[in-house]
């Protein structure tokens, strides 16, 4: 408490302002010359928001004095002090007033000067040049190592160069480890941020000079290089994290990083000795029946298998490393986590909880809609579980209106799960499982009675998951030998969508420099999914089709993209110039748009296409597809089929290219699907939601009378 008069104390705990300035004009008619008392009353005024009467009585008292120093050093210890109290008492407008004022005084006041700048971010009103225009870059040696360690990791909401500038000036002058904790807390929460990810990768660039072996921030690191599409750096940084790495779950993380990165920037020809790695590494996991997970590598060990689907098509081994990494996520998560009891509570209508961070513009939102909007309300009740996810124009058009109850989750699997099992939710529907670290966190709790993965990504193997839902096509009958799963199929298709918007196309042939009578094969895929060996068959098709052209679009490095296609397409003596690299369009609008320009789309294998190929099934463009052994290499081929189209369904190579080489060579052929498409929007189980949505809701009715059998 500062020197405020003994007799006022109580009446300043009370925040009658207006009767401390009545006791210090009293003071004043009796000792006119104690400066100390116009301190103390323009403060009383500054209080109340009089801030013309504060800064009269402050400067009059100024003006009259011979030395001013000495006044103004006190004036400031006063207003100082003042405002911390009234800071610790969290009245931050009166606080933030009251350094403002002080500024004003004493504008080369450091502390204030910082704190003051604590409070315009609080406001939400912070300008990060003030760093340099006040000086606190270049004195930040002088600040108390905690006040700037708040003004250095309070700037980080505001991204700037300044604020990164003020990291590495008073780097050495903050309390290490406190820093370190506030870097990986403030990286955990926005590591995933698209706006921030290169400030961010820069943050933690910049603290790896205090703890150079620190795998979290490696992993912030990685993560955030990833996201601002630094695809080198990334790289290098998982290459570092796999060398520190000492144990096999480290080591098994750093790996995945290696693949992921290299499948993400289309470096497929430098992959197969990281993939074979890879498989050596997970073999070791048998061996280690109680193997345990720290809390890094739990984040992100539920998706540690998943690069393999896109190296092979090998339903048995695929599946077996997918279900043992899945029961490790599990028994780790039972031995740290408190456990969750599902309710069987009947209600009158059926409790469907769907769990998902996608359901928006992506996907998953795209597909999982036309189930929500048609589900029997009279019948079941649809809640929510939206984890970490933005609303867009999809989620407030399909979703939101569409749900009985929608739950805004955030990242811990245990509140989730908690709330998912306080709802009584009968049957649990997962939609991104491996995708997600936290959605299989929160079904390996087992808050349902029922739980169940549809869409998604693949089954991700975790022994609490009930069912998988399939078709008859989409996995081979021998599927149950390798899910721990039940694969419940569905009888016609495990996925219809009443169709998708289109709208205006931005290609045109001259513009890409093909003539109006040449054939233009398309192959629309991320980078993940450009296996070389695909890509050769795609080339010898360009090769067999005089006049032909591929355009090439999906997300990747596009120089390392251009120079695979390249390379390939010069070893198998097609010329380059026939290839077109296509940029990614602002809305999915415009690619389905686009897509018309296409007389053929080529699709990938051992991953399949899905969204992609629905896409261009609905736009009546012919695709020619290879079939596999796992859910990856059939998704084509079941949408093919329940849209009534076999032609382009390939079993092999070389049905894949005879295929490809006819739908060049066979203008009638081509015309041929594109009717039979057309038609299959009347008819066809794949584009009939609505039944699909009541095909959905029979299977949950009979999984529910199956439990109540039990």
């Amino acid at each position: 408490m500062i020197n405020w008069s003994p007799k006022i104390i109580p009446v300043l705990l009370s925040g009658n302002y207006e009767a401390i300035a009545q006791h210090y004009e009293n003071l004043i008619a009796v000792e006119p010359d104690t400066i100390t008392h116009y301190w103390y009353l323009g403060l009383a005024y500054l209080l109340q928001e009089k801030e013309t009467e504060a800064q009269t009585t402050w400067l009059l008292v100024l003006s009259q004095l011979e030395e001013i120093e000495p006044a103004t050093l006190e004036l400031g210890q006063i207003l100082q002090a003042e405002a911390q109290r009234q800071y610790e008492q969290r009245n931050y407008p009166e606080s933030w007033l009251i350094r403002v004022h002080l500024r004003e005084i004493d504008p080369n006041c450091l502390e204030n000067n910082a704190k003051l700048l604590l409070l315009e971010m609080q406001r939400g009103e912070f300008k990060p040049i003030l760093l340099n225009e006040w000086r606190i870059i270049e004195q930040a040696s002088n600040l108390p190592s905690e006040l700037l360690l708040d003004l250095v990791t309070q700037s980080w909401l505001f991204p700037s160069q300044e604020s990164l500038e003020l990291l590495k000036v008073g780097l050495n002058y903050m309390p290490k480890d406190k820093l370190i904790d506030q870097v990986i807390s403030y990286g955990i929460v926005q590591t995933g941020n698209h706006k921030i990810s290169g400030f961010l990768a820069e943050i933690l660039q910049i603290i790896l000079n205090l703890s150079s072996k620190n795998l979290v921030l490696l992993d912030l690191l990685f993560w955030n290089y990833t996201i601002s599409e630094n695809h080198q750096k990334a790289l290098n940084t998982a290459y570092t994290f796999y060398d520190l790495s000492e144990s096999l779950a480290l080591k098994i993380l750093g790996n995945y990083k290696i693949l992921y990165i290299l499948m993400r920037q289309g470096s497929w020809l430098e992959l197969e000795p990281t993939a074979e790695r890879h498989k050596q590494l997970l073999n070791q996991l048998e061996k280690q029946p109680n193997f345990s997970l720290d809390p890094l590598t739990r984040s992100s060990w539920q998706g540690i298998a998943s690069p393999l689907l896109y190296f092979q098509d090998n339903l048995a081994e695929n599946r077996y490393y997918q279900n043992l990494v899945a029961s490790i996520l599990e028994n780790n998560l039972k031995n740290t986590w408190a456990k969750v009891e599902p309710s069987r509570l009947n209600s009158q209508r059926l409790k469907i909880g769907y769990l998902a961070s996608t359901l928006k513009r992506h996907s998953v939102g795209w597909l999982s809609r036309w189930l929500i909007y048609y589900h029997n309300r009279n019948n079941f009740e649809i809640i929510l579980y939206i984890h970490q996810q933005t609303e867009d124009d999809i989620t407030q058009q399909y979703f939101i209106p569409y749900a009985d109850q929608v739950h805004y989750c955030s990242k811990n699997a245990q509140e989730i799960a908690t709330q998912i099992q306080a709802d009584g939710i009968q049957i649990l529907v997962d939609l991104d499982s491996i995708t997600n670290a936290t959605h299989c966190q929160v079904m390996a709790l087992k808050p349902a009675p029922i739980q169940v993965t549809w869409l998604g990504f693949d089954a991700s193997g975790i022994p609490s998951i009930d069912y998988f839902i399939a078709d008859n096509y989409v996995l081979p009958k021998n599927a149950s030998d390798y899910y721990r799963e039940k694969i419940w199929r569905l009888p016609n298709t495990y996925l219809a969508v009443k169709g998708f918007e289109v709208g205006i196309p931005t290609l045109r042939r001259e513009n890409l420099d093909i003539p109006g009578d040449g054939i233009i094969y398309m192959t629309v895929q991320s980078s993940y999914k450009r296996h070389p060996d695909t890509l050769r068959l795609q080339m010898r098709i360009l090769r067999e089709v005089p006049n032909s052209y591929l355009l090439i679009k999906g997300f990747a490095d596009q120089k390392i993209l251009q120079e695979l296609f390249i390379q390939i397409a010069t070893a198998e003596g097609v010329n380059p110039q026939r290839l077109r690299f296509l940029p990614n369009v602002a809305r999915e609008e415009i690619h389905r748009a686009n897509l018309a320009i296409a007389d053929v789309v080529l699709d990938t294998y051992p991953y399949n296409g899905a969204t992609t190929t629905l896409e261009v099934l609905w736009m009546g463009i012919p695709l020619v597809t290879r079939v596999g052994e796992q859910f990856a290499a059939r998704n084509s081929y079941t949408f093919m089929l329940n849209a009534g189209i076999t032609e382009g369904i390939a079993w092999n190579e070389e049905e894949y290219l005879h295929w490809g080489i006819r739908f060049g060579r066979e203008e009638d052929l081509r015309k041929q699907v594109q009717w039979q498409l057309k038609k299959s929007r009347q008819h066809a189980p794949l584009w009939d939601a609505r039944k699909f949505t009541q095909e959905m809701e029979a299977a949950y009715t009979q999984m529910w009378e199956q439990l109540g059998d039990k």
